[in-house]
């Protein structure tokens, strides 16, 4: 059994979820100082959420947005007492399974410079310069996906 499949072992599953069950873990991680309403996204409805769950609660989420053979990633975030457990690496290697089987070559997102390192051990690179969104210093990172 691999660490990941151990560490979701027993209670901890990820699925897909709803747009509503993403929000509490984005405001409580990314943006504590906004509500709930300033964390949707305006194609929420569209996108593929996928959650991590503790006994129902969702404890890591993150967005999929997939136009053609390019997906971005968006507002994925670990609650703080469930990070380092390997939660949100097994979140992005699910990400990646499901992206390639709908034949999705190209995963993107902007990233906290911050987490550059988290991704990068994951196999994303950073492409193109340092940027800011509301004064956090961000970097696009992205991979190539294999075909399946």
């Amino acid at each position: 059994m691999g660490e990941d499949a151990k560490m979701l072992a027993g209670k901890l599953v990820i699925k897909q979820i709803n747009a509503e069950d993403c929000l509490p873990v984005r405001q409580q991680v990314l943006w504590p100082d906004k509500p709930l309403s300033a964390l949707i996204l305006p194609d929420d409805e569209s996108g593929l959420h996928l959650g991590c769950l503790d006994n129902g609660l969702v404890v890591s989420a993150g967005s999929l947005f997939i136009d053609g053979a390019s997906a971005r990633l968006r507002k994925f975030a670990t609650l703080p007492e469930y990070q380092g457990r390997g939660i949100g690496t097994a979140m992005l290697k699910k990400m990646t399974q499901l992206l390639k089987q709908k034949e999705v070559t190209e995963f993107w997102f902007d990233a906290r410079e911050t987490a550059r390192y988290f991704y990068e051990k994951s196999g994303f690179a950073v492409s193109g310069d340092v940027f800011y969104k509301s004064g956090i210093r961000y970097l696009k990172m992205a991979k190539q996906l294999e075909s399946i």
